[in-house]
């Protein structure tokens, strides 16, 4: 490969794909940023005003989740800037980033539809119903969890607030001053741990621990032996080819609605953990400090796995 190539290989694979992360961040704390110098926290939290006020949540993680319906990215930096400020304590961070399970589903839920329909037909609308509903369980067990482990919110006489010229310029102003002072800690976080996730899962390092998972499933023996096929391209290739070999095994009638869904939600499980440490970790690296990324991302996806899990085991129980 001459150095041509290689940088231009090195452009698509690694420079586009960063600069795009780094743009969407971006507008994602501008975003939040503008909110926050508006005051604008409390109108935005209205959406989610029941459940907040039950689980005893601030109008800031209810702001968070009225956006995670729009941006994952600025409902994210929404609670990193709050938390820094000491405007929410840690554990409700953990439980605020937990609570944005349900909009960050609905974020996601157009594109799981379009890729699921066309390949496995009916069996779509069932599988997306289940993982749907472990987003709802998600979302209401946080809410009874924060209602136990967080203070009761005091709650505020909110009046209608006018929003003038000025104080947009004034909001702007200090937007910008917060913008650069937090995009430079974001890019000398994101950037290093951007660069070196692409060099290890172009060693194969990420290949190795899929190709590990999916070569130990005799544990999933209840299974129809089928069924292994479609898990074990989730988890070593991509929730995509899971979903092709799942086509045509219902194309042939090798399985049946039923089985394609359980391998699917089986695969789901198994898939998600090294997905989420390879993607999204160099990105809550820049937003969140690096541990508490780490930590973050370890409690959504335990929670979400016990999620899809129960969902997984009802359907099973249910079907049999």
């Amino acid at each position: 490969m001459t150095l041509s190539d290689t940088m231009t290989m090195l452009w698509h694979q690694l420079g586009w794909p960063l600069l795009r992360l780094l743009i969407f961040i971006s507008i994602g704390l501008l975003v939040a940023n503008f909110i926050e110098a508006l005051n604008w926290t409390r109108k935005m939290a209205v959406v989610a005003r029941p459940l907040t006020r039950f689980g005893h949540l601030s109008a800031i993680t209810g702001a968070s989740f009225s956006m995670a319906f729009f941006s994952g990215v600025a409902a994210n930096t929404m609670l990193a800037e709050a938390y820094e400020k000491q405007k929410i304590s840690k554990r409700e961070l953990v439980l605020a980033n937990l609570f944005n399970s349900l909009p960050t589903y609905f974020l996601h839920l157009p594109t799981t539809f379009f890729i699921t329909a066309p390949l496995i037909k009916g069996a779509a609308v069932i599988y997306i119903g289940l993982t749907f509903g472990a987003a709802i369980l998600r979302t209401l067990a946080i809410t009874l969890l924060s209602h136990f482990l967080l203070p009761e919110q005091p709650i505020t006489d909110q009046q209608p607030e006018k929003t003038e010229k000025k104080e947009l310029l004034t909001a702007w102003q200090r937007t910008m001053k917060r913008f650069q002072r937090r995009i430079r800690k974001i890019i000398r976080f994101t950037v290093p741990i951007y660069i070196l996730f692409f060099f290890l899962a172009r060693a194969g390092m990420f290949t190795v621990l899929e190709n590990f998972m999916a070569a130990h499933l005799s544990f999933l023996s209840w299974l129809s032996p089928k069924a292994m096929s479609i898990i074990a391209l989730q988890v070593a290739a991509e929730f995509t080819a899971g979903l092709a070999a799942a086509g045509a095994l219902l194309q042939d009638g090798s399985m049946d609605y039923n089985q394609v869904v359980l391998a699917l939600l089986v695969g789901n499980v198994l898939s998600s953990p090294i997905r989420a440490m390879r993607h999204q970790f160099p990105y809550y690296a820049g937003i969140f400090k690096p541990r508490l990324a780490m930590q973050l991302i370890v409690f959504s996806q335990s929670f979400r796995t016990i999620s899809i899990a129960l969902v997984a085991l009802l359907y099973y129980l249910a079907t049999v």
